[in-house]
């Protein structure tokens, strides 16, 4: 039950998605588990991460929209990121280089934890990995990976995230 208010809200999110395309977003449409929905984005052009492919996976919870997705990232020429609850993680042996993501795929984006809203969408989400990638100057690891990675949780929803470089 509690998850027809979610099967609501994504039907909504995802009729706009379908019916107004964002560029560099698009819903793949196999929309028969409405807990998991693929979306494929394309890194802009004329950044670091031009052409570049990559396919998310959104999990929703019984939550939505008031707990964020969670954001997994698997690649080859084409790359995968999972969402479940509030996280985003890259897997895969094609992890973004960006300081703001961890070679364990973890990504350190305020509004996937601190800073989420239910005012916020897939697609807001989606425009927010977007334009991180897009506005990355340098393609590099973040200062304390080897460390991060040794200590962190394999659930990125349970760090305590440290949000000290609004630079990148």
């Amino acid at each position: 039950m509690a998850f027809d208010l979610v099967r609501k809200r994504l039907t909504k999110e995802l009729k706009l998605l379908t019916e107004n395309p964002t560029p560099g977003i698009r819903v793949v449409e196999d929309f028969s588990d409405l807990r998991k929905i693929r979306i494929d984005i394309e890194g802009a052009s004329g950044t670091l991460y031009d052409g570049e492919k990559f396919q998310l996976l959104f999990k929703f919870s019984d939550q939505y929209p008031f707990d964020s997705p969670q954001v997994t990232k698997k690649a080859k020429n084409i790359s995968r990121f999972l969402f479940v609850y509030s996280q985003v993680t890259f897997i895969g042996s094609n992890i973004p280089l960006h300081p703001h993501i961890y070679s364990n795929g973890h990504i350190c984006l305020s509004i996937l934890t601190d800073d989420w809203s239910p005012a916020l969408s897939i697609n807001a989400v989606c425009l927010s990995i977007l334009s991180m990638l897009s506005s990355c100057k340098d393609k590099s690891r973040p200062p304390d990976n080897d460390w991060y990675v040794r200590t962190a949780s394999n659930d990125p929803k349970k760090t305590r995230w440290w949000y000290h470089d609004d630079a990148v």
